[in-house]
């Protein structure tokens, strides 16, 4: 969690909401990196986590991460626990709630319902940290308008 954090510095340091990911094969190696870019790349697909899965399947060969685990440090939206679930990835480690979007029980828990794959949740991993990036970044955007 502490590489996806240091993401979410650089996303925040390019002025976009400070999201970090990255993903990890079955022995721990980093296979996937992203942090939010949908004010860079002007996309709504410019999610921490896309970029991470993206870059993950390239690194697999494959678009089944099935023997990998997620750490994101916010909670997931729907858009990717979508993409989570059709990654097949099977552990999902998240640092703070996302109460306004959050897919992993914040708004509703996506992957309770009946998709077929049900990653393990673990959430609240060095959520303090996570938390006060966030609104520090916040903080100082609303000062700067």
């Amino acid at each position: 969690m502490k590489k996806a954090l240091c993401l979410a510095e650089t996303a925040a340091e390019k002025g976009e909401v400070p999201v970090g990911c990255i993903i990890t094969d079955e022995k721990g190696r980093v296979i996937g990196r992203g942090h939010n870019t949908r004010e860079e790349k002007k996309s709504a697909l410019g999610h921490a986590e896309i970029s991470a899965i993206d870059e993950a399947c390239k690194a697999m060969g494959d678009w089944r991460l099935s023997d990998c685990t997620i750490y994101v440090t916010l909670e997931p939206c729907p858009m990717c626990a979508g993409a989570i679930i059709n990654a097949r990835i099977p552990r999902v480690v998240f640092g703070a709630r996302e109460e306004n979007l959050g897919s992993c029980g914040s708004v509703i828990d996506l992957f309770s319902e009946r998709y077929g794959h049900r990653p393990a949740v673990y959430a609240g991993v060095l959520e303090d940290e996570c938390a006060a990036l966030m609104r520090k970044f916040f903080k100082n955007r609303r000062e700067t308008i």
